[in-house]
């Protein structure tokens, strides 16, 4: 073996620091390339979350709604809560519980607010949790008098917004439907808000709620006149918010406004409107607060805000508020 050969070989100066900084700087790397897999799997995995939801809450509605046609030909049990104009039936209970109870063994770890829960005492609180929102029947009234518009509901809400909303007009057999991102839906077909920029080719919806109060009334009518006199091309009102919204965001409405509504109503048309193009603001031109029992939403913002001009506002005990003493 040569001299050569049999010499111990030593490092450059520097080759382990080197060596070391490149091992350093590989697993690094490694580290990045793993979150951003995990991050791409915790996305679609998110998305996977939302897709079945929306199957779900498609389904349940399609059931509820059975429930709701079959109910139209028997004699509907009428009663009262808040007032003698706030009413409920068996039926509101009977699909309230069809949808949690569907809902509760497919997602058991999933909050709820519902309509009739809330009036039975249940807390009307959204969290950061996975929550879903409900009216069973949106249009209470209707369907006691079987007047063709009513819906059932069904928002559902992470981190506070809402991602998935699912509004079935079972009597019309329209089931409307949107997705964060993924817009919205009419028994499948693309839904767009109307490109109408001037409010007096316009028509607007709104509804006079359940508060009797005269001073909520007044303020109610006061609205009413003022938009009225714009001129508009009139007002209407199907009975139930969140068909309203779906009319905003079918193009058939440029704006719809009420004060008096709760969560349950907007919080799945809310995000229908989102998906076709249109707005949402308070009836005071702020944020929409979906706690606050008041809402504006329009095609755009130049409609809506000319529609916040007229509105004549009062601040209804909001959804989220302590129990109040009597």
């Amino acid at each position: 073996m040569s001299a050569c050969c049999s010499r111990v070989r030593r490092s450059p100066p520097g080759a382990a620091e080197w060596r070391s900084a490149e091992e350093e700087q590989r697993k690094k790397n490694q580290e990045q390339q793993s979150k951003q897999i995990n991050s791409r799997s915790c996305s679609s995995n998110m998305a996977d979350i939302f897709q079945n939801v929306m199957d779900h809450a498609v389904a349940v509605a399609r059931k509820a709604g059975e429930v709701v046609r079959e109910a139209l030909t028997d004699d509907r049990k009428v009663m009262t809560k808040s007032s003698a104009v706030d009413l409920v039936t068996q039926t509101d209970q009977k699909v309230e519980q069809l949808i949690i109870q569907s809902v509760k063994e497919k997602f058991p770890e999933h909050r709820f607010i519902g309509e009739e829960s809330v009036a039975a005492g249940e807390p009307s609180i959204l969290t950061d949790d996975p929550t879903w929102i409900i009216d069973p029947i949106d249009g209470t009234t209707n369907f006691v008098h079987a007047f063709p518009f009513v819906a059932i509901s069904i928002g559902f809400a992470i981190n506070k917004r809402v991602e998935v909303g699912v509004v079935y007009s079972c009597l019309e057999d329209k089931m409307f439907t949107a997705r964060q991102g993924k817009g919205a839906f009419c028994n499948g077909e693309p839904l767009k808000v109307s490109d109408q920029t001037d409010v007096h080719q316009s028509i607007i919806a709104t509804e006079f709620g359940s508060n009797r109060n005269p001073e909520a009334v007044d303020k109610i009518f006061c609205s009413l006149r003022n938009i009225l006199s714009l001129p508009v091309h009139g007002v209407r009102g199907a009975g139930t918010a969140a068909i309203n919204m779906c009319l905003v965001a079918s193009g058939c409405v440029e704006a719809y406004y009420e004060i008096g509504i709760h969560v349950w109503d907007v919080a799945a048309g809310s995000l229908v409107v989102l998906e076709a193009g249109g707005v949402l603001m308070d009836v005071e031109g702020a944020d929409v607060d979906l706690m606050s029992r008041r809402i504006v939403a329009a095609n755009n913002r130049t409609i809506a805000e000319r529609i916040v001009k007229e509105i004549a506002p009062f601040r209804p005990i909001r959804d989220d508020a302590p129990p109040q003493n009597h």
